[in-house]
């Protein structure tokens, strides 16, 4: 089964919830083993994803097996140290920075968390060579992919910057985001990848760039600018019924647990719902219209899978079987003080939780396969409703 259209996958963010994404696209794997996605994106932890799918020279079957793998031998000593030393050091030099009144001598770390060890990872497992990983360029020139853009946000001017790979590509400049050609490094990925304040910064040229989560108020952009006829996007945000909606996750003052995990909901997840739902909206404008008056527009096809449980609130279940420190660390901040810690679920790189991300993707791809096919198959003229 191969698509007959530009389908490009935007994979969103969320940390360790984006270990869910990896049971989908094993569900899609089996579907349609040899179809070829010639467009992929990604932000934050979903960046990750979008390069390993990009650089694999073997089928999705193959790709989507092996990105399992990947994912069920991560252990959160190897995305960031968790020592207990290492940890309550951090916080105690940022202590130190917020009572120092900004003297130089009171410079605390650039975060809380050291992610070298994600770093060193990645590069084994993407076989890098001087920092880039070569796969990308050489699927781009067997014509296996048309591009790969990963999503940064640039500090120093608040611009959306997305990175981008491939071929004969015109790319965008608005005052609130840039699309640039490039050759993907591991920078690159630590730097979409960097939660603000729990992962440090990553300097590309001139410029200290965080997780391109932070202001995306567009994810489905760069697929669009790419030139997508469809788009099938993965989001890590449960959507709530009316009863689980009116279910309160904590009784009295929220915990700072709660208050962060709110803010990065809204800051990550929020946004692909929004423009989702934008997308739709024009498609029926344009389904109504004459085409002679469409201009630049064009209908695309847009469906979002989303996980069928709460994401957070499983993350309650897996918090005992954290490591010493770093279960001393997050139940300072409130974690069990509520049912739904989404902070710390995106911060939960253990094994146990991540297979059970894997085998929820899984499930709920199973359960959406007839959309799953129809986006691989039908002629993009007849837009899909977004789920």
């Amino acid at each position: 089964m191969r698509s007959t259209a530009r389908v490009a996958l935007v994979l969103t963010g969320g940390g360790a919830r984006a270990a869910y994404q990896v049971g989908l696209l094993r569900c899609l794997a089996k579907l349609a083993p040899d179809v070829r996605i010639p467009i992929i994106t990604g932000t934050s932890a979903g960046a990750i994803n979008a390069v390993f799918l990009a650089s694999h020279r073997g089928s999705l079957e193959s790709a989507a097996h092996e990105l399992s793998e990947l994912w069920t031998a991560l252990t959160t000593e190897k995305v960031y140290k968790v020592g207990t030393g290492s940890l309550l050091g951090n916080v105690f030099r940022w202590g130190t920075r917020l009572v120092s009144g900004g003297s130089r001598s009171g410079r605390g770390p650039r975060s809380l968390f050291d992610t070298r060890p994600l770093a060193d990872y990645l590069r084994k497992a993407l076989r890098c060579v001087d920092e880039e990983v070569p796969g990308i360029a050489e699927n781009i020139e067997s014509g296996r992919l048309d591009a790969l853009a990963l999503t940064t946000l640039r500090y120093a001017t608040g611009q959306t910057v997305t990175w981008v790979q491939g071929q004969k590509l015109e790319t965008w400049e608005r005052p609130a985001r840039l699309g640039i050609n490039t050759r993907i490094s591991i920078d690159h990925i630590m730097a979409s990848a960097a939660l603000p304040l729990a992962f440090p910064a990553v300097k590309l040229g001139n410029y200290w760039y965080g997780d391109g989560g932070i202001r995306m108020l567009n994810p489905l952009g760069p697929a669009v600018h790419l030139g997508a006829e469809r788009v099938l996007a993965i989001s890590t945000r449960h959507l709530r019924s009316a009863d689980e909606a009116s279910d309160p996750a904590i009784v009295g003052y929220p915990p700072a647990a709660q208050v962060v995990g709110s803010m990065m909901n809204a800051v990550f997840l929020d946004a692909l719902d929004h423009d989702a739902e934008r997308m739709q909206r024009i498609n029926g404008l344009l389904a109504s219209s004459d085409p002679s008056s469409w201009g630049e527009l064009r209908p695309i096809e847009i469906l979002v899978l989303r996980p069928s449980q709460d994401l957070g609130r499983l993350a309650a279940e897996f918090e005992p079987r954290l490591p010493k420190g770093l279960r001393f660390l997050t139940r300072g901040w409130g974690t069990r003080e509520t049912k739904s810690p989404d902070f710390l679920s995106l911060l939960m790189f253990q094994p146990d939780y991540l297979r059970r991300l894997i085998e929820i993707g899984e499930s709920d791809a199973e359960e959406q396969r007839e959309e799953l096919q129809r986006i691989f198959r039908q002629q993009a003229s007849d837009p899909v409703p977004v789920t």
